[in-house]
């Protein structure tokens, strides 16, 4: 109780603080220009000062101003560069961004967008776009979209439902078959559930990585105060972090296996928003998108 009032009080004079920094006129102009070269305003040092007093090791680096409603990120083929998409009610196309939030391309894919909610990449470059958001738990065309964006309009479609799942909706306290967080690993798509019931609980189930209808495998389950958004695995495959609204959970092991075993390490991200997407962009450096375009690195803790 008293952690989540320190939080709500941080949260609250961030966004106050800035909020009157964006009322400042021209002194908080976020870029001036001095003998032709861009200078850092005092808006967006304020912001970065206090979202760093808040979260140590956080700071917002740009803005996702041509991706509507961010809700995943994943790399994308040249390193340094990202791919996103908007949520629910957007289009079904992928955004190619830099890592300061920049606009590059654009993917158009041949599927719907009915509520797509993560994305992962296997090493053969295929992505994987989950198209399992599941608000109400009544959904019963929840897939897998495979697609390799040089040849956008061949996409395979990895449809699947939940083996313990009987009603549609069930009660809600038991809804929780809603899928925000997915990732390729081991010739798998691994999902993890965001937990609309008592949100206590991160359910884990996976599916084969090739198109086809299946009844996905529960694999375990984790004990997560949050609900889940996005999952990134670090490059060397030891660390999994599990994105949830304002804060992330950190499990750390020498296998897949033992990580799912681990106990998650929560974080704080008061200030930031509606976190969904995240994705390693280092060893120790994660980004972290938000549904209001905010993008921002976090240094990870060893």
């Amino acid at each position: 109780m008293k952690r989540s009032f320190l939080l709500l009080c941080t949260a609250l004079v961030l966004t106050s603080a800035i909020s009157c920094s964006q009322a400042n006129g021209d002194e908080a102009s976020t870029t001036t220009e001095t003998g032709g070269k861009k200078k850092k305003g005092k808006k967006d040092s304020l912001e970065n000062n206090l979202i760093e007093a808040a979260v140590p090791g956080l700071r917002r680096i740009g803005s996702l101003d041509g991706v509507p409603e961010s809700s995943g990120l994943a790399p994308a083929e040249k390193p340094g560069t990202y791919y996103s998409f908007g949520d629910d009610g957007n289009s079904a196309t992928l955004y190619r961004i830099d890592a300061t939030g920049k606009l590059l391309g654009e993917v158009a894919v041949n599927a719907k967008n009915k509520d797509w909610e993560s994305l992962s990449r296997d090493p053969q470059g295929n992505y994987y776009i989950g198209d399992c958001g599941n608000n109400n738990a009544d959904r019963r065309n929840l897939r897998i979209f495979r697609v390799n964006p040089a040849q956008p309009q061949q996409v395979g479609t990895i449809a699947f439902s939940y083996p313990d799942q009987r009603e549609f909706p069930p009660k809600k306290k038991e809804r929780n078959f809603d899928c925000e967080a997915s990732l390729w690993q081991g010739g798998k798509v691994w999902l993890f559930t965001k937990d609309r019931g008592q949100g206590q609980t991160c359910k884990v189930y996976s599916v084969p990585d090739r198109p086809g209808e299946y009844e996905a495998k529960l694999v375990t389950s984790l004990k997560i105060n949050g609900e889940v958004t996005d999952a990134a695995l670090r490059p060397d495959g030891q660390r999994l972090v599990l994105l949830a609204r304002g804060e992330l959970f950190i499990l750390d092991g020498g296998s897949w296996d033992a990580m799912l075993k681990a106990t998650p390490k929560q974080i704080s991200l008061a200030g930031t928003g509606q976190t969904e997407g995240a994705v390693f962009k280092d060893q120790n450096t994660l980004l972290i998108t938000t549904e209001q375009g905010g993008l921002y690195e976090y240094d990870l803790p060893q």
